[in-house]
């Protein structure tokens, strides 16, 4: 792996981990995968666009958030698993004053989660479930603590300030589009961490982010581009 900007050089696995240290104050980090022509799928899922140098940023970004904020869709699509880390990464984490394992927190608005889904019930901390104050949770608060923000639709701007009182100041998204949408149209997100996978995969699959349109753009600065395998890995920031 190479970096290309600010500073060109090899970068090691230390380092890795340095690019990625997040801002002192409590941030929104959003991780994507997309292809050359902007899609965020191949055949249905991000894995396809995704390679090894991918996944180890992928590790690194869970490992450095205090909780990991995905839609309830993406937990169904993408097949999500329980939130583990491996032994070296739990070790990094207990030495940076981290606790063991990042948190789980699933937004769905209608709370219609399956509670033997492997990333609840599996989970080796207890995952946090953010929905509506209508929703019935029913039997997921056996496996999860549920957050109530917003009426008829999940306020995103009270689920991040309840995740923040409950001590998670450095939160990842892994989507889907639609969380991301909504998060960027709420101005939640003060960073964006974008793989371009170098492919071509013409058109039927959606982009990062989907939802009504919105005609108010977000600016953000280039911190560090990076190459490896022909992707390129940015990392964009407030």
């Amino acid at each position: 792996m190479q970096q290309l900007y600010p500073e060109p050089g090899p970068v090691d696995q230390d380092t890795l981990i340095d690019l990625y240290a997040p801002p002192p104050d409590p941030s929104l980090r959003v991780n994507f995968v997309s292809s050359l022509d902007g899609a965020g799928t191949l055949r249905g899922r991000s894995a396809g666009l995704s390679g090894p140098e991918d996944k180890r940023v992928f590790g690194i970004l869970r490992m450095r958030c205090d909780a990991l904020l995905v839609g309830a869709g993406t937990v169904r699509e993408e097949g999500y698993r329980a939130l583990r880390l491996d032994e070296q990464r739990r070790r990094w984490r207990l030495a940076h004053g981290m606790s063991e394992f990042p948190t789980l927190v699933v937004v769905s608005g209608r709370a219609d989660l399956d509670p033997a889904q492997p990333a609840l019930a599996d989970a080796p901390v207890r995952p946090v479930v953010v929905t509506t104050r209508q929703a019935d949770a029913g039997p997921l608060h056996d496996v999860a603590d549920v957050v109530r923000a917003g009426d008829g639709h999940v306020d995103l701007a009270a689920a991040v300030a309840a995740l923040r009182e409950r001590g998670h100041a450095h939160i990842l998204s892994e989507g889907g589009p639609t969380l991301f949408g909504s998060l960027t149209v709420a101005g939640l997100v003060d960073e964006l961490c974008l793989t371009l996978s170098p492919l071509l995969t013409g058109p039927g699959a959606g982009r990062i982010t989907a939802g009504p349109e919105h005609d108010v753009p977000e600016h953000l600065t280039l911190r560090h581009a990076l190459l490896a395998d022909g992707q390129l890995l940015l990392r964009y920031a407030r």
